[in-house]
């Protein structure tokens, strides 16, 4: 049976008409038409597709009439011959999610494939859907199967398909799994680097402190230093306990010794209990103000939501400046799992057999000869770790302009996520204008106007790195290929505009002046942006219709480096460099808005 004729059957039983139904569901008469003839087939799971069901079932339900709930009417229209089982936004969130799963190149993908880049990149972000999905899925799954079959990839694929590593050896085994959890529907759980990033946006360092009342937090007196005493820790609920007693002898010793820190232990059931994080995160704290300096080594060798977990904990403390953030480059192995936290006091270590976190073991001492030793092992370590990523804050500003003027020169595609057109396509002459039309004093203006030029001078001069940087006709637009930098700007709605207006971008020169567009502001540089873009060949501005961020902009230099700046006070930039948490950020499609 076909979709049309499963309708035709349902509106006879209910003795409904066409324009009791588009009442309902809210569709056009001409929409409804277009169905009810078979010219149409609404898409699985789309609003009119969901709509419709939902119509049916309630009808039946006031008429007393017998045809099954929401679900039962979706099942009848989804055993239709002629309506595409797959889901197209699944099709979406599952691809961005294997993208992010097993770090898959995007260009290598699209050459193999045979897709052109910008045409995938419209299908992550949802503005396209692919014209044949079932392709789609099967090319992507093909080339996973027969390029990616290191035992890394396996593993990651055994852990998203919940199927053991044996069966997956077998390829056509592989291929089948991979596209059916691809193209079907199942539990789709939210991308971890765009709930670190939401979070990351909400999270003011102000509110924070508040929260956690830091100003008020009094450094307990310090106590005489033990040179003896030991303890060991067994169980979820003691490991927590020896984590929190660390932290504690840290605090109360006299010791104003750096503090460092690092675990691969998996973090998923410690976060769980309601308590622990808060009562970590208060030790934590009055580390920071007690003075202590914190030498955080990163475990990234984890899963994504693990990596994610950890980084949302510590991010908000890497405000202070009190925190340097380093990892490991050579991998840990898939055994063993260990803890290791020094201060000038305690030292605490852990192990447990991986997949057994829960049977493992802490050990926390503050024996002199012990304590000895586990210093000297964690300065080993930390001579072994890598800087995680530059930090910049207001005192770093010179440090930061010197960083991208010299990145300026050197090659490579640019990507941006803005929340507003960038402050080097907005007009001096108009820029004057706004500035006069606040109650800034010339100083003030004077700085924005230098900060403009010099950003406007920045990306000249990675534009001019292009072979085809010359005027263009409105028939010759560049391509993919061609273009050095893109931006893509969150349009927003005047109604989402008033809702909440955005700021005028002046974040990279750590200026204080908040500067809130009106709409006419608003538009004119959206418009100024279209403008330099069309006398720029490698100049590309991609307007999309997703929900943007208020208080972070997102900056990629494709291979080399991803920068998160946020721009509410405190102003601050993380420049990252490791490659997977890199990988993960140059991935990141903005969701888009329905």
């Amino acid at each position: 049976m076909k979709y049309y004729e499963q309708l035709a059957l349902y509106m006879d039983q209910l003795n409904c008409t066409a324009k009791q139904l588009c009442d309902m569901t809210g569709l056009s008469p001409a929409t409804m038409s277009r169905y009810r003839s078979g010219e149409r087939v609404p898409e699985i799971n789309s609003a009119a597709f969901n709509d419709i069901c939902a119509s049916i079932s309630t009808m039946a339900l006031e008429k007393g009439i017998s045809v099954g709930d929401d679900k039962a009417v979706h099942n009848a229209f989804n055993a239709c011959t002629d309506v595409d089982k797959i889901d197209k936004e699944q099709l979406r969130k599952s691809f961005n999610h294997l993208l992010e799963v097993l770090d898959i190149n995007i260009n290598k993908l699209c050459k193999e494939i045979n897709y052109d880049t910008s045409t995938v990149f419209r299908i992550r972000n949802g503005s396209r859907n692919p014209s044949d999905p079932s392709n789609f899925a099967a090319a992507v799954c093909n080339y996973i199967t027969l390029e990616m079959d290191d035992p890394q990839t396996i593993q990651r694929l055994s852990d998203l398909l919940s199927c053991s590593v044996e069966r997956l050896s077998d390829n056509t085994v592989r291929f089948a799994l991979l596209k059916d959890w691809l193209t079907q529907n199942h539990d789709d759980e939210e991308s971890e680097i765009s709930s670190f990033l939401d979070k990351l946006d909400k999270f003011d360092l102000n509110d924070y402190i508040r929260t956690i009342h830091f100003d008020e937090i009094k450094v307990p007196p310090t106590i005489p230093f033990h040179r003896t005493g030991s303890k060991s820790y067994f169980g979820l609920k003691q490991m927590m306990d020896s984590e929190l007693d660390f932290l504690k002898a840290s605090v109360h010793s006299r010791s104003k010794e750096p503090v460092t820190m690092y675990s691969d232990m998996p973090m998923g059931e410690m976060s769980k209990d309601p308590d622990f994080p808060k009562k970590w995160m208060f030790g934590t704290a009055m580390i920071l103000k007690k003075g202590l300096h914190i030498n955080h080594i990163h475990n990234l060798d984890r899963s994504v939501e693990d990596m994610m977990l950890g980084l949302e904990s510590w991010i908000p403390m890497y405000m202070t400046g009190q925190i340097s953030p380093f990892y490991l480059k050579d991998s840990t192995n898939s055994v063993f799992l260990h803890l290791l936290k020094v201060s000038g006091s305690a030292a605490l270590t852990g192990e447990a057999i991986r997949g057994h976190h829960a049977e493992g073991r802490y050990y926390l001492t503050r024996n002199k000869e012990e304590l000895s030793y586990y210093k000297t092992r964690a300065a080993n370590l930390l001579s072994r770790a890598l800087p995680l990523m530059e930090i910049y804050r207001e005192e770093d500003a010179d440090l930061f302009l010197n960083f991208l003027r010299s990145d300026a020169g050197q090659p490579g595609k640019r990507r941006s996520i803005l929340s507003a057109p960038p402050l080097y396509t907005i007009q001096p002459e108009y820029l004057k204008k706004m500035l006069e039309r606040r109650s800034l004093s010339l100083s003030q203006q004077e700085r924005i106007l230098q900060h403009a030029a010099s950003e406007h001078a920045r990306i000249e001069t990675i534009l001019s790195q292009s072979n085809s940087a010359q005027s263009i006709s409105d028939n010759d637009k560049p391509s993919a290929d061609e273009t050095l930098v893109l931006d893509e700007i969150s349009v927003l709605t005047k109604e989402d505009f008033v809702s909440s207006p955005p700021r005028f971008p002046l974040t990279s020169g750590f200026i204080d002046e908040e500067i809130v567009y009106t709409y006419e502001e608003y538009l004119a540089h959206l418009e100024q942006t279209r403008a330099y873009a069309e006398t720029h060949p490698a100049y590309q501005v991609m307007e999309i219709n997703a929900k943007g961020f208020y208080n972070l902009q997102i900056a990629i230099h494709e291979g080399k480096w991803a920068m998160v700046s946020k721009s509410n006070t405190p102003a601050i930039h993380f420049v990252i460099r490791h490659p997977k948490l890199r990988d993960a950020i140059e991935k990141y499609i903005p969701p888009l808005i329905d």
